[in-house]
């Protein structure tokens, strides 16, 4: 199975949002089946075959999440960061004041989907191939 490392290693080679689809290319030759981000923190949980887990500590000091979510500025937020405009932290600086508390790639379906505080998802994309 994977570990954190050889997913930083991966990772390591994500400068911006433009970067992603290569991201997840790296992840599924991995063995990587999808991830929860923690907005909160930038803690991740990967998953593969078989229940395995890996998780990663947090990544940067706690961003407070605001209680109600903003679709539409969100969706800003994300074509700015998609077309390579802003870095990770900035991302999910401006995911939090969004009231986006994680999102969960879904590598199987090609899907990320983030969610509120309550578990509801906001926005479903598909990730391009």
């Amino acid at each position: 199975m994977f570990t954190i490392d050889q997913i930083k290693a991966a990772h390591e080679k994500v400068k911006s949002g433009a970067d992603f689809p290569n991201y997840i290319q790296d992840l599924i030759n991995l063995g990587v089946k999808g991830y929860d981000t923690i907005v909160t923190d930038g803690s991740v949980s990967y998953f593969g075959d078989n229940n395995f887990t890996a998780n990663t500590d947090k990544k940067y000091n706690a961003l407070a999440v605001l209680p109600t979510a903003n679709k539409e500025r969100f969706i800003e937020f994300l074509v700015m960061h998609q077309d390579g405009q802003t870095d990770y932290l900035t991302f999910c600086q401006h995911a939090a004041q969004c009231g986006i508390a994680k999102w969960r790639v879904d590598i199987i379906e090609m899907t990320c989907t983030y969610y509120d505080s309550s578990e509801n998802p906001i926005l479903i994309e598909k990730i391009p191939e």
